[in-house]
């Protein structure tokens, strides 16, 4: 379940947030607060976005690479497509409607698994969030997590750190890291797990033309709005 609350939470996140660079940051943009990312995290559907992540694991020798796109076809519906390396296919229905949503996974040649997001109720509180993200409604998002903006508007990260007691034994925190209007990156911590980074827009698509077995490090300069 932990892997599990990892990824929707990312995903939940990528159905809020703008994620191109609309807007260029200025030479020297001024101090970023969490309000001013907060103004930007409204997103109208449909929308798609590519993705890249590094997963960890003391079972690999390696980090496993896994490729795809982020689909939200309507405001109550968000798709995790994986691509590669193998295929797999998230649905989330009702993630942001309050009353309780759906998830369905479907992974080639096996059965669809089906359960609702009400089963677990860190899950509810999860889910709660991101209605506030999508409203932008940052007091109501506090009540859920604590808020610490860092940086400028050409660099930027907006912690999120749960309050739930629930949540936070399965999710220290997310890290939201940006550059101007662009969301490129999102960090997910877990209790004795290894961070969990997701590259997204431009940094995705820079990832997808690194070698297959690239060094861990490209991964974080790229989220972290650099050169690998």
């Amino acid at each position: 379940m932990t892997l599990l609350l990892r990824r929707l939470a990312c995903a939940l996140l990528v159905a809020t947030l703008p994620l191109t660079a609309a807007d260029a940051a200025p030479a020297k943009a001024p101090a970023v607060d969490a309000g001013w990312i907060l103004s930007r995290l409204a997103r109208p559907v449909p929308m798609t976005t590519p993705f890249v992540e590094l997963r960890g694991s003391s079972l690999l020798k390696a980090p496993l690479r896994i490729e795809g796109e982020y689909r939200r076809p309507d405001a109550d519906t968000l798709v995790r497509d994986v691509r590669t390396p193998y295929r797999e296919t998230t649905t989330v229905t009702g993630a942001t409607g309050g009353t309780g949503g759906n998830v369905v996974i479907a992974r080639e040649k096996q059965a669809p698994r089906r359960f609702a997001l009400s089963r677990a109720p860190e899950l509810v509180a999860l889910q709660a969030s991101f209605g506030a993200l999508l409203a932008g409604d940052r007091p109501r998002l506090e009540r859920h997590y604590r808020i610490q903006a860092d940086g400028a508007r050409e660099r930027w990260s907006l912690v999120l750190t749960p309050r739930d007691p629930g949540l936070a034994g399965k999710l220290t925190s997310i890290t939201l890291l940006g550059r101007g209007a662009e969301l490129r990156c999102i960090e997910t911590k877990a209790p004795k797990q290894p961070l969990q980074r997701t590259l997204l827009a431009g940094a995705a698509q820079a990832a997808s033309k690194l070698p297959a077995q690239v060094r861990p490090g490209a991964f974080a300069a790229l989220c972290y709005g650099r050169d690998a």
